[in-house]
């Protein structure tokens, strides 16, 4: 039986791989995303898939703004030419901006090492994962994301969301969470783990395209992109290497500056999984 010592000293360069390489994990995919703000519209069909999806509840208007709602996935607007003001009629073409924003899928999640019942941890597909019964809802992980995209279940919606006969739009292959458990975006993972299970039984490998995303077969402008990183056929991952933008650095180093790619708090270090494509604007019409 090998010691505690040998074990430590024979796996060494193993630990001490860098994040690239890709760390001291084995993954079996890296799961990422593409989404180009200049496909984007901002028509929260995303987020709306979402909530079909995943069992999520609709918390309504006063518990909306007691900061309680439940969607994983929310819709940002910001203002690049601010001065247009509100009531130009141009202020929507060329003021407004719109970005998805939903769990970044973390490598170096800060939201990890603070959860002292290791409640959240980042799994074999680079998933940034969560077990809903092991969750005592200390929030820590909320109070530790710089995304703000953890959200806390307040009350038992299960009891009440879903009224008969709304109970049967429920998703099977998700559950319903209850009261004091802290959940997110999963990449719908239930739908990655069925499309393994049919590639197992069909005896071949995950191909590019096998799984999608809610929030992806929604779009209705295509603009999020999904898949394997460790895949180099994928369409992520070619639209990763097109933007010249990859894991393991805190700056990205681009040939062209005109490339679009960039990932949200890169000098973090979260190592985020998803890259957005800056919204292209034609300020001379």
């Amino acid at each position: 039986m090998s010691s505690l010592f040998g074990n430590f000293f024979a796996n060494w360069d193993r630990y001490r791989k860098s994040i690239e390489d890709p760390g001291y994990r084995d993954y079996e995919n890296m799961w990422a995303m593409a989404i180009d703000l200049g496909s984007c519209i901002g028509c929260n069909a995303c987020s709306t898939a979402c909530y079909a999806e995943n069992n999520l509840a609709t918390v309504g208007e006063d518990r909306f703004l007691a900061r309680q709602s439940m969607g994983w996935m929310r819709v940002e607007r910001y203002w690049d030419e601010p001065s247009l003001g509100a009531s130009d009629p141009d202020s929507q073409e060329r003021g407004g901006s719109f970005l998805p924003m939903m769990c970044q899928q973390c490598n170096a999640a800060p939201c990890e090492p603070v959860c002292p019942v290791g409640a959240t941890y980042n799994n074999e597909g680079g998933l940034n994962a969560q077990i809903y019964n092991r969750c005592i809802g200390s929030r820590y992980c909320a109070n530790n994301c710089p995304y703000r995209v953890r959200y806390f279940n307040f009350y038992s919606y299960d009891k009440d969301a879903w009224p008969a006969p709304l109970n049967r739009q429920l998703n099977p292959d998700i559950s319903v969470r209850d009261k004091g458990v802290m959940e997110k975006c999963t990449f719908c993972i239930q739908r990655i783990r069925a499309a393994k299970d049919d590639a197992a039984r069909e005896g071949r490998a995950l191909r590019d395209g096998d799984v999608t995303t809610a929030c992806q077969q929604t779009c209705p402008t295509q603009a999020i992109v999904f898949g394997d990183l460790q895949d180099p056929e994928s369409r992520v991952r070619k639209a990763w290497d097109a933007h010249q933008v990859r894991l393991g650095t805190t700056e990205q180093k681009k040939t062209n500056p005109a490339l679009r790619g960039y990932r949200v708090f890169e000098e973090l270090n979260t190592e985020s999984c998803v890259i957005y494509l800056e919204r292209v604007r034609d300020t001379d019409v």
